[in-house]
């Protein structure tokens, strides 16, 4: 009988454990160790074959009001608010990608279930209201292709932030740009932070008042050993990292 307490105790230690342990998002994909171009599909199956958690890709709006993913404003040269789809299929990433629709990377992301979608809207040059449109384009595919379990969403603007929840109020959405407590997106049924590593850093009890709030707690963009091994025991729920295959070796210390 006793063994048995003992057995069950040790079992239960390393549930709990690994429930508690931090969640791996590889930032932009994983390209950083594998040549693969940055929010490429590519990238993304990258990120899949590691089997981290999930993998975080960005979104804009075209002029045409296409949304493509990539990361910056510009794609090689071409200004993507400004620009229309077609003009954008002009320039092509390294690997001979072109630029991915979002449509098309999240139906690359939906042929498997084992790595989350990490939905970044970016905020749009042309103005909130852009902004706003991006948000509800981005819902309306996610509802139709029907990948709301495998997506959640993050965005800087605060504004995409409540119109996400207010399109789809079981959407998990998280908010990026650091100036709201815990307890202020709690209030207006923001899912969690997902807030740069230096935010935390100057407000250290935001992680323990986040968790008291039943909010999720994610940190960018986390690169350096020591950075890692903090963040993983101050217990975020997830930790997003141009070096996933680093922290995967941090984490299973």
């Amino acid at each position: 009988m006793k063994k048995s307490l003992v057995l069950l105790t040790v079992i239960s230690s390393l549930s709990l454990s690994a429930v508690a342990q931090s969640k791996i998002i590889a930032h932009r994909g994983v390209w950083k160790h594998t040549q693969a171009p940055q929010n490429s599909i590519k990238s993304l199956e990258e990120a899949i074959q590691l089997k981290v958690w999930g993998a975080e890709f960005d979104v804009h709006l075209t002029k045409d009001d296409v949304l493509v993913v990539n990361h910056d404003n510009d794609f090689y040269g071409i200004d993507i608010a400004t620009a229309t789809y077609a003009e954008l299929l002009a320039k092509k990433h390294p690997n001979g990608e072109s630029i991915p629709t979002a449509e098309a990377y999240l139906k690359a992301g939906l042929a498997q279930k084992g790595t989350k979608l990490i939905y970044e809207l970016k905020t749009n040059k042309l103005g909130t209201e852009r902004t706003l449109k991006a948000a509800e384009q981005s819902v309306a595919l996610v509802k139709q292709l029907g990948a709301q379990a495998q997506v959640e969403y993050i965005a800087f603007s605060y504004d995409a932030c409540l119109r996400l929840k207010e399109l789809d109020a079981k959407a998990k959405v998280h908010y990026l740009n650091g100036d709201k407590s815990p307890k202020e997106l709690k209030a207006v049924k923001i899912d969690g932070l997902d807030y740069h590593i230096n935010v935390y850093k100057q407000n250290p009890t935001w992680i323990k008042e986040a968790k008291n709030l039943k909010l999720k707690t994610n940190v960018w963009t986390v690169n350096k050993e020591e950075d890692m091994t903090f963040f993983a025991k101050e217990k975020v729920d997830f930790i997003t990292t141009d070096e996933p295959e680093l922290l995967q070796k941090v984490l299973s210390k």
